[in-house]
């Protein structure tokens, strides 16, 4: 701004203040504008003139902040915009605070959904790729070996195992996946993983056990416990013979602000009704009826069930009639219920008069009155009966009314139909299904190609079951041991040596790799039929990959060698100090290389150091890994019926060792802190080969120094695993 603009500024502070800001706008912008101060100058230099008029500063009229046009305005946006840019807004300026610090003594709170995200995502997906394969074995030991990695499993993870191991009836080793996952490797469980616990142990008949850990969840957890939670306590207390202390805990759930549930009621309803108490069934009902206006009538289904039971079909009827005349929006497994109940006590007619109604207010996305559990049902009851050509149209089945939809069969409704067009020798229809379901953009899991394959076998058509093979192979779907060992002995001894090579081939080159059973049947299969270059490739295969070749199949194989006169081959191919190009691909289970976690060194066979991989190749680690790959197996036989010893042994899965090594129990701490070190039972004997092995000094002393408490409580953040005497119920466990 130049000086003269300055003192005007200056003298209309004085004068004329109040149109100071107009004036300013006025010169700044308006280049037209007549300066009275340069007039007066003029002025002065001509006074002989004095009869001229002096020139009046035209008035103009008040100027507003509008601009005059869109070229004024846009270069006052820039201006502005430079200006921010060289001098940043007030808030910048300011230093960052820090963040609030934590209350040490505040609660922890289990993962949330935002948490399942980028490599724990990954990690989810392959546990559960490896459940629904059935491979349940596998999926343990993959979210047990993540324990020691960078990428942590989350608490969905670790609850998705938990409950495979509790539906396949597996119930120590879902309890042993607790202690290990929410304990022992101090993640935070949450009220899911607390409702498998419970519903474990009240499957397990140990009923105040669960009602130790709802009382642990209550004073401890920072969370209420759900419905779920009183479901499965309601229904363990009834099984139990303790239905006064079921309605103790419906009360306890009233009184805490929980709805009324009606699978709780159901469950006391039930228990009366098993005891003869009607009256008492009646009054949980009516009281039901009072706080939830809207139930899902499941209570009706149980009711008609005691009815027919009794011989009493009138009753059973008229109470299924009592609701369908409510005209309620069932949900289609309260309905599913229903028809199971009506079809197991000869009510076809009413069963197929529900199914049709259902298929009539199917209408998604408002409302979805079936799902492919219903269509299972109704096709399982036409195979039954023998109706074939009824199944198939029951399968294709939609509704009339108007409105009404059909619905999409996923995949687990094609897999009911082919199976039970496998089971009555109908492949020409189960493969008809079969690529019905490929043609709909739908993947076939697990349990629909296993079927195909067992039936091809069956029927003697191993050319059609090699080509299923093959697709699931490439599908990057998991075969499982015993699937696989069954699978490679029928191609073996249907002459298919090629093509189980090549099969093997391809497992081998993907992640996870193939079982150790596996590669041993074909390798024997091979050596069987002389197929020796065949077997040295698979054996070249299992070193590369560090599988681990058995005692009893090294033996085997260089038998088989000798008798052909080839042993330097086989010398070759299983030496232990045959370097590898390249990096190794780690075996199946096994944790990524870390420094930082003695437990991960430990479990590293293959990687950086093929030749000490070789020394334990030889031992059977794989096979170890096998039978071992759940800790709680080795105790099930003799412990089943002891709790409380369970959760001592299991809370520490390197405790199973001390059984055999007394005298060593930090060195069996430090070979079963991962179960793909079981093979440390030869270690012992090597000191100087485990001083190699372990970059951790804390694992090589474990080797000498088995009495040393410190380094014990450096491994185990939680002192008590050493004892293994701490009750559930401590404050430990509320971590």
């Amino acid at each position: 701004m130049s000086l003269y603009r300055l003192l005007i500024l200056r003298s209309l502070n004085h004068h004329q203040r109040p149109n100071a800001s107009r004036f300013l706008h006025n010169v700044a912008f308006n280049s037209t504008f007549q300066n009275p101060i340069q007039d007066s100058q003029f002025q002065n230099q001509n006074q002989t003139q004095t009869q001229t008029p002096q020139i009046q500063t035209p008035t103009l009229p008040p100027r507003s902040y509008a601009f005059t046009s869109a070229e004024e305005a846009a270069a006052e946006r820039r201006r502005r915009k430079r200006r921010l840019r060289v001098e940043p807004p007030i808030h910048a300026l300011r230093a960052p605070s820090a963040p609030p610090t934590r209350d040490p003594n505040a609660p922890r709170l289990p993962d949330s959904t935002s948490a399942l995200v980028g490599h724990r995502l990954n990690l989810h997906n392959r546990v559960q790729s490896l459940i629904r394969a059935s491979d349940l074995d596998a999926a343990s030991l993959l979210a047990r070996s993540s324990v020691y990695s960078s990428t942590r499993p989350t608490v969905f993870t670790c609850n998705a195992i938990i409950a495979a191991m509790y539906r396949n009836k597996r119930y120590n080793e879902a309890i042993a996946l607790f202690y290990f996952f929410f304990k022992q490797s101090d993640l935070v469980p949450n009220v899911v993983s607390y409702n498998n616990l419970i519903n474990t142990y009240c499957d397990r008949g140990e009923v105040d056990t669960a009602i130790q850990v709802y009382r642990e969840i209550l004073e401890n957890a920072p969370f209420n416990p759900s419905p779920v939670t009183y479901r499965h306590l309601t229904k363990g207390l009834i099984d139990a013979g303790r239905i006064g202390e079921a309605m103790d805990m419906l009360r306890e759930m009233l009184n805490k602000g929980h709805g009324a549930d009606s699978l709780v009621f159901n469950n006391l309803i039930s228990g009366f009704l098993n005891l003869g108490n009607l009256d008492k069934a009646n009054e949980l009902f009516d009281e039901l009826k009072e706080r939830c206006l809207v139930y899902d009538g499941v209570v009706n289904a149980t009711f008609m069930e005691w009815w027919f039971n009794q011989g009493k079909v009138k009753e059973a009827m008229d109470s299924y009639k009592s609701l369908l005349d409510r005209k309620f929006k069932m949900p289609p497994p309260t309905c599913n219920t229903l028809l199971e109940v009506l079809l197991k006590h000869g009510r076809t007619k009413e069963a197929w008069a529900l199914f049709d109604d259902m298929l009539d207010n199917h209408t998604p996305p408002n409302t979805q009155a079936v799902n492919s559990d219903t269509f299972n049902i109704m096709v399982n009851e036409c195979f039954k009966l023998g109706n074939f050509e009824e199944a198939i149209k029951t399968f294709k089945k939609v509704g009339t009314k108007p409105g009404s939809k059909p619905f999409a069969m996923d995949v687990a409704g094609y897999n009911n139909i082919v199976t039970r067009f496998c089971e009555h020798g109908m492949l020409s229809e189960a493969e008809k299904y079969f690529q019905e379901l490929c043609g709909k953009s739908l993947t076939p899991d697990v349990p629909m190609f296993r079927t195909m394959i067992d039936a091809y076998l069956k029927a003697q058509r191993v050319d059609d079951a090699l080509q299923s093979f093959t697709k699931m192979v490439e599908t990057g779907l998991r075969v499982v041991a015993s699937f696989g060992t069954r699978v490679f002995t029928e191609f073996l001894n249907n002459g298919k040596y090629m093509e189980s090579v090549s099969l093997l081939t391809k497992m081998g080159e993907k992640d996870p790799k193939p079982d150790a059973s596996i590669y041993d049947v074909v390798v024997r299969g091979l050596c069987n039929a002389n197929e020796l270059d065949k077997s040295l490739a698979i054996l070249d295969q299992m070193m590369k990959y560090a599988i681990g070749v058995t005692p009893s199949l090294e033996e085997f194989a260089r038998a088989a060698f000798r008798i052909a006169g080839r042993e330097e081959e086989i010398d070759r191919v299983l030496n232990v100090n045959r370097r590898f190009p390249g990096p190794q691909p780690r075996s199946w289970g096994q944790p990524p290389m870390s420094h930082s976690r003695p437990a991960e060194m430990a479990g590293q066979w293959s990687s950086g150091s093929p030749q000490m991989a070789g020394h334990q190749q030889s031992n059977y680690p794989q096979m170890a890994r096998q039978q071992y790959s759940e800790p709680s197996q080795l105790a099930r036989h003799q412990q089943s019926n002891y709790p409380q010893m369970a959760r001592q042994q299991y809370s520490e899965p390197s405790q199973l060792a001390g059984h055999q090594q007394s005298n060593y129990p930090q060195m069996a701490r430090q070979q079963y802190s991962e179960p793909s070190q079981l093979a440390g039972h030869q270690q012992s004997n090597y000191p100087q080969m485990a001083r190699q092995q372990y970059s951790e000094p804390s694992q090589l002393a474990g080797h000498q120094q088995s009495n040393s408490p410190q380094m014990a409580r450096q491994q185990y953040s939680e002192p008590s695993q050493l004892e293994g005497q701490r009750p559930f119920g401590s404050s430990q466990f509320s971590r």
